[in-house]
């Protein structure tokens, strides 16, 4: 049976392979028609060979070095700080679907997501698999997304470039394969979110062109180890578990078998506590003689 990883890898490989760009609503951000020649001319072989490889558990070379939006030079280890989870993408900024898609699904689910990349709870980081990309038109695919997002300026959502070397060892590193065709110059590569321990250690890997955002949530706390979201976050986690075959989080039976367990022993001990309150004698003075 094929890993969902495969079977994702394969819509997404078509969605580039055929343009369809339809999936993208038509105000969403930078979404660029393809060219013609991109939707009529088949993919090269070694574009069907990109899948994922999940590294659970691994530590990311925090010392890779790329350059940000603004054009300074940065690495890894900037965007861990030991507090927060990360979360991070392999896109690239001129895709003319498949990126676009991933990025302003992305963008939607963070736009009524309880929390906001840079607060307390986690950054996110995007990295472009193209080293001909420029900090330039990283910081245009920022702003946009940014401006989509509706949440200021300060949101920490870095957009990153960098040398081929940097990008392969990442991707690697991740388990990202990625492949680039000279004859339509485009890249073709799977649609994944990959969450990081403040540490840097990777512990989820989240698939598809849109996220729930229950998905961004439990990543969330799962990568943090329970340092981020409250008490009722990591009580309704419980409740669901990730389920590989479809590579996001589903309702996990004994979890719910067992907050509906723990609410029945509440609820039943409320009940005894306020009949033993009834039933007690209410406690008449003794007289007093004179």
């Amino acid at each position: 049976m094929p890993r969902p990883c495969h079977i994702l890898a394969g819509v997404a490989l078509s969605l580039l392979a055929f343009g369809t760009v339809g999936l993208a609503r038509a105000d969403d951000v930078d979404v660029a028609l393809p060219a013609r020649s991109a939707i009529s001319q088949p993919l090269a072989p070694a574009m069907h060979s990109i899948d994922v490889d999940e590294h659970l558990g691994n530590i990311i070379d925090t010392s890779l070095a790329f350059t940000d939006h603004t054009g300074k030079a940065v690495k890894l280890a900037d965007y861990f700080d030991g507090e927060r989870p990360v979360l991070l993408t392999m896109n690239y900024f001129r895709c003319p679907v498949l990126c676009n898609v991933q990025l302003n699904e992305l963008t939607e689910a963070l736009r009524t997501f309880d929390w906001t990349p840079g607060d307390e709870h986690f950054r996110i980081v995007t990295v472009s698999i193209d080293p001909r990309e420029q900090p330039v038109l990283a910081g245009s695919k920022r702003r946009g997304h940014l401006e989509a997002l509706g949440r200021g300026d300060d949101v920490d959502w870095a957009f990153l470039t960098g040398d081929a070397l940097s990008i392969r060892l990442l991707a690697a590193q991740l388990g990202i394969q990625y492949a680039y065709d000279p004859e339509q110059d485009q890249y073709a590569h799977p649609a994944v979110v990959v969450f990081a321990s403040p540490e840097a250690k990777i512990v989820r890997y989240v698939y598809g062109l849109s996220y729930h955002q229950n998905d961004l949530k439990f990543g969330l706390i799962e990568a943090s180890e329970g340092r981020v979201g409250s008490t009722l976050d990591r009580i309704i986690l419980s409740c669901f578990h990730y389920d590989a075959t479809l590579g996001r989080y589903g309702p996990f039976a004994f979890g719910l078998m067992r907050v509906a367990g723990a609410f029945t022993v509440l609820l039943i001990g409320t009940a005894l506590l306020v009949l033993r309150r009834r039933e007690r004698p209410k406690h008449v003075p003794a007289e007093v003689s004179t």
